[in-house]
């Protein structure tokens, strides 16, 4: 917990250089993987736990409404945010573990080709390992978006996206800055794509 040992301009100076220190190039990778689900009709399933959890839900949110420019004809992206089915998690959790929540609910959703983003600041969470392991047995892509030194999970996922700080609160909030990112250029790209198709349709009614 930086912020216990250092003072408002001093944590907010390690903030700033911890996000320069992040790969432009994996913040592209992942926001390319989510236009190619979207352009494919397939699901892009979110997991995490605590505030990886908020994030998750989040960035589902973002990613469901804020990429779209017209709320009445433009083609959606198909994404589920797996923290947010409470009466499940409680079920898995009570029945059968905690570290199957996530993995149990892909099994009922997921098909091959469908894309998963596993949030984990330490890498190491075990429902997150366990659902990632399944999810690249099952044609899943996944990507791994850590903290710290990115655990087991930098390894495990196809893809990563790494904040290279070893605070949990400073690498939530640094995902959760690029994550607006990608919700904005995501935003770009749909709105391209449903100008264009726009235009298709009246050239060819012309």
């Amino acid at each position: 917990m930086l912020g216990a040992k250092l003072g408002i301009s001093d944590y907010l100076d390690r903030v700033c250089q911890d996000i320069r220190n992040m790969d432009p190039g994996q913040i592209v990778a992942v926001t390319d993987l989510i236009e190619q689900a979207y352009d494919a009709g397939r699901f892009v399933f979110i997991i995490g736990n605590g505030g990886s959890g908020a994030n998750a839900s989040h960035l589902s949110e973002d990613l469901s409404k804020c990429t779209l420019c017209d709320f009445e004809s433009q083609k959606r992206l198909k994404v589920l945010s797996l923290t947010d089915n409470a009466s499940a998690i409680m079920a898995w959790g009570n029945d059968e573990g905690y570290d199957r929540i996530f993995l149990e609910q892909l099994k009922n959703l997921a098909s091959p080709g469908d894309l998963l983003l596993a949030i984990s600041g330490s890498g190491n969470s075990p429902n997150i390992l366990k659902a990632v392991d399944w999810a690249n047995q099952n044609g899943l892509t996944t990507v791994g978006i850590t903290g710290f030194s990115g655990g087991k999970l930098r390894s495990l996922a196809h893809h990563n996206l790494h904040a290279p700080v070893d605070d949990m609160g400073i690498a939530e909030s640094l995902h959760q800055v690029v994550f607006h990112w990608i919700i904005d250029d995501l935003y770009r790209r749909f709105t391209a794509k449903a100008r264009g198709q726009a235009a298709e349709v009246a050239l060819a009614s012309s």
